[in-house]
């Protein structure tokens, strides 16, 4: 009888996580999350160098952890490059990479606006593909790294006016696999996490769009808007997807890799 050999448990204290849009909604969350495990953080997102500075502190001091914040513009490649650059040389080490900076225009195709489709895929999709890249040496180095990408559950089914938002989600879908097949002997894993409706700031337009076109309350066109697509009538609550991610870092979670991962309230169940 072969005996197997248990591998060694990896604590998560004193790694290090780079979050991208991570001064609201999931990104936020998720940060707190991490953090609460002991886990550094590298935050980035939407504010200024003394708001992100800020933030950075009150972790810190919260959590007792190192901590660094950047507003690199995601749009911009070289940006990126110098980002990634000051985030690993600041921090020691990119352990866990987590892409889930994201910005939503609704619009048919035929009207869509250009420029509002270069920056989705820009933000949702490109940024991702560079982070990564970056990321990936180190982790090869340490033999050892999580990727998690926020993917959608547009990432695996369509929306009638989410044209550039359902192309980048199916291709962070697609990207997070290909990562996955190629860094499978290195420690590393990745993994799309796929929600549905998460109560966060971005969805509001379409709320809002909804209630007016209705003459309906907020909340009344919330259910709406839920409902017309997930049979589970609540919103997820940005800290669900946190724990999540914290379980894709852990031991517990080695084998799981290019997987998209549904979070989505039975949607892509019908």
């Amino acid at each position: 009888m072969l005996e197997s050999t248990p591998l060694q448990s990896t604590t998560l204290k004193g790694k290090t996580a780079l979050i991208t849009g991570s001064t609201s909604g999931i990104g936020l969350a998720s940060a707190h999350v991490l953090a609460e495990q002991g886990i550094n953080l590298v935050l980035h997102g939407l504010m200024s160098d003394d708001e992100g500075a800020n933030l950075a502190q009150e972790f810190s001091e919260k959590y007792q952890i190192k901590t660094l914040f950047d507003n690199a513009n995601l749009m911009d490649t070289s940006a990126i490059s110098v980002f990634m650059d000051k985030a690993t040389k600041t921090m020691g080490s990119i352990d866990i990479l987590i892409n889930n900076a994201g910005i939503q225009h609704t619009e048919a195709v035929d009207t869509f606006p250009e420029s509002k489709w270069n920056a989705i895929i820009a933000i949702n999709l490109t940024a991702a593909f560079h982070t990564t890249q970056h990321a990936l040496s180190g982790m090869k180095a340490n033999s050892w790294g999580r990727i998690v990408n926020i993917a959608s559950v547009h990432g695996l089914v369509a929306s009638k006016n989410k044209v550039a938002y359902c192309a980048a989600k199916h291709g962070i879908v697609g990207l997070t696999k290909v990562v996955a097949l190629e860094c499978a002997e290195h420690g590393i894993t990745a993994n799309a996490i796929c929600p549905g409706w998460v109560d966060t700031p971005l969805i509001n337009d379409q709320i809002t769009e909804i209630a007016n076109k209705e003459s309906t309350s907020f909340e009344q066109a919330k259910y709406q808007l839920i409902t017309a697509k997930q049979p589970v009538p609540d919103m997820m609550a940005p800290r669900q997807i946190g724990e999540f991610i914290l379980f894709l870092c852990s031991d517990s979670a080695r084998s799981i890799t290019g997987s998209s991962l549904p979070m989505d309230g039975a949607w892509t169940a019908q």
